[in-house]
């Protein structure tokens, strides 16, 4: 990577002009580093950054969900302004909006939380017994009845109820995080105002940059709407299916779902252990392996093969980044980062690959499938200009040698 591009250079200057400077630059400066140190020190700088943002993350978390929202509520704002609506007046209506958004989501998580603290002392013995029923059929198969009951001591209802009622006990810490979004939300689309002519200026200096950061907003914005939309088509085909089985608190369940779904890869199995258990305690094993095959059915449609296919059209990830970017942002910025993995992902590779011209090759490689496409016709056009030169040579050889042979005959 050139880190060149982070200094005072300015990359519209003449093609040939920084050449030449370049080149009597290398002539008096000092040979540069090994890559080997290269590596090194871009790995020792990712990690202190990383351990950076894990040290502060009651505070990188929030700033990083109010950026993605800012980015997602912009676009309302300048839809408003198209229609002659005074500036200021749309920003307020901007963030009315998403002020309601995170309202309406915050009252439905405690309704379904206050909605499990109740329903989970009714199902206790059954747990219980499933418990029992555990412990006895490992010991069956060889598992010490002290082991067996490790492993199952975190399935303890009790552990369950103090967990829920520890969230809804916290809701001081929530009330506080919800304050200090929204605030950040309000700041940062009132200084939006401002970036429309500070990029056009910083674009006469740094053209990459500022179409890397317009393509990073525009592709969080697609992701954004992409994930909602299939979140809430998941979680309202759950909600039926649950509810159809009998299953209790399919509300709860289907808000997991729509949560869930921001997470790619992961957030499936984190969403269908919840109402497979409730399921097995109020109709045994049928209803506990139908919630299993519906779920599996709704995920393989929505998650399996839509969402990839979408999501890949809109951010250019491939599934190996998707679902490393989940295992990676998850312990650096806790649940905030497995849900805005992939934003989090696409600022990287702006800063990193989309803003620098010289490691613009990266992109195919995060699975950009048409740069990748532009790549390869830009190989295979090569590719036969060399074979078009071979079969100009091999004739011309052969041209020379039958007029020699002429001339010999001659």
């Amino acid at each position: 990577m050139n880190l060149r591009f982070w200094g005072r250079q300015d990359r519209a200057e003449d093609p040939q002009k920084r050449a030449m400077r370049d080149a009597e630059a290398g002539s008096s400066s000092p040979s540069p580093l090994p890559r080997a140190t290269v590596v090194l020190l871009s790995l020792g700088g990712a990690s202190a950054t990383i351990f950076g943002l894990w040290a502060i993350q009651p505070v990188a978390a929030p700033v990083a969900l109010a950026l993605v929202l800012s980015i997602c509520a912009h676009p309302v704002r300048g839809a408003l302004e198209r229609i002659r609506v005074p500036r200021g007046v749309a920003t307020v209506l901007a963030i009315l909006l998403v002020v309601a958004l995170l309202a309406g989501f915050v009252a439905s998580l405690l309704i379904a939380l206050t909605q499990f603290t109740t329903l989970l002392p009714q199902f206790t013995p059954q747990m219980e017994q499933i418990g029992q029923d555990i412990v006895a059929w490992l010991a069956s198969v060889g598992v010490g009845v002290e082991s067996a009951q490790t492993i199952i001591a975190g399935f303890d209802p009790a552990k369950l109820l103090d967990l829920a009622a520890g969230l809804l006990g916290g809701i001081t810490g929530i009330v506080f995080s919800l304050v200090v979004i929204i605030t950040l939300v309000m700041l940062m689309a009132m200084d939006a105002t401002y970036l429309p002519p500070l990029f056009s200026e910083l674009h006469k200096r740094r053209p990459t940059l500022v179409s890397a950061m317009n393509g990073f907003a525009v592709s969080v914005r697609r992701y954004m709407v992409a994930a909602t939309g299939l979140g809430v088509l998941q979680s309202t085909m759950n909600f039926i299916a649950l509810a159809l089985l009998g299953v209790p608190a399919p509300f709860l369940w289907a808000l997991l779902s729509f949560i869930c779904s921001y997470i790619p890869n992961v957030g499936y199995f984190l969403a269908i252990i919840p109402p497979t258990v409730f399921g097995l305690l109020v109709g045994g094993w049928p209803i506990a392996i139908a919630v299993i095959l519906i779920y599996g059915i709704i995920n393989m449609i929505v998650q399996s093969i839509v969402q990839p296919l979408l999501v890949s059209n809109v951010v250019a990830l491939n599934q190996t980044i998707t679902f490393v970017s989940v295992l990676f942002w998850t312990p650096v910025l806790g649940p905030v980062g497995a849900v805005l993995a992939v934003p989090l992902t696409l600022l990287v590779r702006a800063l990193l690959l989309d803003a620098d011209p010289d490691a613009a090759w990266w992109r195919p490689l995060t699975g950009d499938i048409d740069a990748a496409k532009s790549v390869l016709r830009a190989k295979d056009a090569d590719n036969r200009r060399k074979r078009a030169a071979r079969r100009s040579a091999v004739r011309g050889e052969r041209e020379a040698a039958v007029e020699g042979a002429r001339l010999a005959d001659e």
